[in-house]
């Protein structure tokens, strides 16, 4: 599986650097993930939840960063196991520069998912590696926002999803479950 693309972060590139390297922080935009533990300078071991179809489990994972230029860029090398379940091998370029305050991240992730996991189907991890990659910065965006802007923001957001809820006639619990789940698996996918 391949997976690429960007996102413009709205704060300076050290503050972005700050979290992506966070555990705490991790462990929060991460829905399923029970803990994100730091083993070493440049390494970091997980516990995520994980549910795709048909397929749950627990995965575990380790996770190696090389290739480090701070604050601008490194190497993610990621190998998460699910017993039965499956598991996920790979590697991600991540990269960020300064744009106007901002910060652009950019990154390339390669991942082989092995066991249940592979029997899903391509189009379905793709699909959902997508839709988790989206939440999981939104998450991210959130957690990085000013605390004066979350109390505005609040508001607008529970409206927003109770709007969502009743035009689909899905429950807001829904859709916020179902992306948490989304997230979960990319994160894995990920490791």
């Amino acid at each position: 599986m391949d997976l690429q693309g960007e996102r413009l972060i709205p704060t300076d590139v050290q503050r972005t650097w700050d979290a992506l390297n966070d555990p705490e922080t991790l462990k929060a935009c991460i829905p399923g993930c029970e803990s994100v533990t730091r083993t070493g300078d440049n390494a970091f071991e997980s516990v995520v939840a994980v549910k795709i179809g048909p397929v749950s489990a627990r995965f575990k994972g380790k996770l190696l960063m090389t290739n480090i230029v701070p604050p601008t860029s490194y190497t993610i090398n990621f190998d998460g196991q699910g017993g039965a379940a499956g598991f996920g091998k790979g590697s991600a370029d991540v990269s960020l520069a300064p744009e106007d305050g901002n910060t652009r991240l950019r990154f390339s992730a390669k991942a082989q998912v092995g066991g249940k996991m592979a029997q899903i189907g391509s189009r379905l991890v793709d699909a959902t590696a997508q839709k988790l990659t989206e939440q999981f910065f939104t998450a991210f965006e959130e957690h990085l926002r000013p605390a004066s802007i979350d109390a505005e923001s609040s508001d607008a957001s529970a409206a927003s999803a109770a709007s969502a809820s009743k035009a689909s006639g899905i429950p807001a619990w829904v859709w916020i479950a179902g992306g948490a789940v989304a997230l979960a698996a990319l994160y894995w996918a990920m490791r």
